[in-house]
């Protein structure tokens, strides 16, 4: 496998300065075997490509953290606020669950996006890692606060924890009718600073990004973004909504992911 052919995940400076037992990446399109639609580095289980490749787009991503993919622990994502403890690398559950932890090493945990976002999240001193995914559900519903509770238990310290926000869809290209700001002005009504008008009449253009760092410092962490929108990086990233816009009949995933180190 050429150099090219490997991919090439996006780090978090902040991560990466923690620990060198914890390792993580923002994975791309870059390094897979999907052609088509999902050309690239498709992990998507729940989609129509080929299964063949995106086993060994899995594969791949295992491999880049030097594991096996069958250390490579990924949920039936459904948009909710649920978080599964991972405890077991020879016994990886996969739950209708949005997010995981672990205080394990060896076992990778890894969250599917395609506009949504994936938060990675280490606390170093108690060795305790978590990923989620986040879309404007997960993030209004609680997972990002109930993915650093599902820490606290394993015995990380929010005080300790860094989070990191992976590339997910911005607001130039998020357009959202009046129910849907209406459904998040019901929850709290200073929500209203994450919208602003869109040129079409009665519609708003929304900040998913500012809501769900804003929701991570409020909790008491460290927290941060990468900066980058999926939906106009086509060469870099899958976007569901840029598939949407095209009438195409499915898209990729592509995947976040943390792990502790067996050997560090």
């Amino acid at each position: 496998m050429t150099a090219k052919e490997r991919p090439s995940p996006i780090e978090s400076p902040a991560l990466t300065a923690l620990s060198p037992r914890i390792r993580h990446g923002f994975f791309t399109r870059e390094g897979g075997v999907s052609t088509g639609i999902f050309a690239g580095l498709n992990v998507g289980l729940g989609s129509s490509d080929d299964r063949a490749a995106v086993e060994e787009n899995r594969n791949r991503v295992a491999a880049w953290f030097g594991l096996p993919v069958t250390r490579l622990a990924t949920q039936h994502q459904v948009h909710s606020p649920d978080v599964t403890v991972i405890s077991n690398p020879d016994d990886l559950p996969r739950n209708q669950a949005d997010a995981m932890v672990t205080n394990r090493p060896g076992i990778i945990l890894g969250v599917l996006t395609a506009d949504c976002g994936p938060i990675l999240f280490a606390d170093a001193e108690a060795s305790v890692v978590g990923a989620a995914h986040a879309g404007w559900k997960g993030a209004l519903d609680g997972v990002l606060e109930a993915t650093i509770d599902a820490m606290e238990e394993l015995g990380a310290k929010r005080q300790r924890i860094v989070a990191v926000l992976g590339p997910s869809i911005a607001q130039p290209h998020y357009e959202v009718g009046p129910e849907f700001v209406e459904r998040f002005l019901a929850r709290n009504s200073d929500y209203a600073r994450y919208f602003i008008p869109s040129e079409k009449a009665g519609h708003s253009m929304f900040d998913l990004p500012a809501l769900t760092v804003d929701r991570l410092k409020a909790a008491g962490v460290e927290a941060m973004s990468v900066g980058l929108s999926t939906y106009p990086d086509e060469a870099r990233f899958y976007s569901f909504r840029r598939t949407t816009h095209r009438k195409a009949p499915d898209y990729g995933r592509q995947i976040s992911a943390i792990a502790l180190e067996e050997n560090a």
